[in-house]
């Protein structure tokens, strides 16, 4: 059985074969032809965001941001970010500026160095991924991941309260 993306994925691909067959035909490639068949591709291509089954929501008691996974393999897990560490990895990762960073450079950040100041790793990673979802974050080379704008703290509180808002996705019965 195939996922949603990976049907997605199937379609993008025959989109695009069949562009690239319907250039072939005339003999005459535009630049409008081969932009809409490197678009397909690149659809077909992209890797989900997010993992298999990642979602997020803001425990309306705590303020804590979760993160809620389903993967593939194996068991369904959560962890909890309270709301104070993700402010301070937003902070950290401000303070940082434009220079490219991983999730143990911000933990670090954050501890000053100092191991018994610093956060635990799943609430970094936590929030960190729920950055890189919202795109607050963008991947740089290797691990590393570079902020999107000059604010990441505004942005990453804007995210979150979006998230808060909207309360619990409804269920269907």
């Amino acid at each position: 059985m195939t996922s949603s993306h990976e049907t997605n994925a199937l379609r993008q691909v025959l989109l695009a074969a069949q562009r690239l067959l319907e250039a072939r035909e005339d003999q005459m490639v535009t630049g409008e032809e081969w932009e809409a068949l490197t678009d397909a591709v690149n659809a077909a291509t992209a890797r989900p965001t997010g993992g298999p089954g990642e979602s997020f929501a803001v425990d309306a008691a705590s303020g804590a941001l979760l993160r809620r996974v389903v993967p593939r393999r194996g068991q369904p897990y959560e962890h909890a970010c309270s709301r104070a560490v993700y402010e301070e990895v937003a902070h950290a990762i401000d303070l940082m500026g434009s220079a490219a960073f991983t999730l143990e450079e911000v933990r670090a950040k954050i501890g000053d160095g100092d191991e018994s100041r610093m956060p635990p790793w799943s609430q970094v990673s936590t929030a960190i991924a729920f950055l890189k979802e919202r795109s607050c974050i963008v991947p740089g080379r290797e691990r590393k991941h570079v902020a999107a704008t000059d604010d990441t703290w505004l942005d990453a509180m804007t995210e979150y309260h979006a998230l808060r808002e909207k309360g619990p996705e409804p269920t269907s019965d």
